[in-house]
């Protein structure tokens, strides 16, 4: 499997979002989707990820995913409004910053006591 947009690590992220809330339906929107494994296939075939769709079929399924995101179509947004994907890309920015600091903080930890112990030896 190719390494994947990040539109469709958007769409994949979304669905399992829903499928974790209880709110991912099947295709005719009646039942619940309670089988991990049948969100993920649904979460491939949504973002256009599926290696059993044809490149256009793919295309055209991301397509229609992202225009339902646009118009807050997805059962995320309606529940928890229509910027619920805002919100998730800026939690998870605000993560990995938080992330990225504490590993500095680290390494800049490591080099003052590198050289505390060079001056120890001097």
């Amino acid at each position: 499997m190719a390494k994947q947009s990040r539109p469709q690590k958007k769409t994949m992220e979304r669905v399992m979002h829903e499928y974790k809330h209880g709110e991912l339906k099947t295709a005719r929107g009646r039942r619940k989707v309670k089988s991990r494994k049948q969100a993920i296939a649904i979460a491939l075939h949504e973002a256009g990820a599926s290696k059993y769709d044809s490149p256009k079929k793919r295309s055209r399924n991301l397509r229609r995913t992202k225009s339902k995101e646009r118009r807050g179509r997805t059962a995320m947004q309606e529940r928890e409004g229509r910027g619920a994907m805002r919100k998730l890309d800026a939690s998870k920015r605000s993560r990995r910053s938080s992330r990225t600091s504490r590993s500095r903080k680290g390494a800049a930890v490591k080099r003052a006591r590198s050289s505390r112990a060079k001056r120890a030896k001097r």
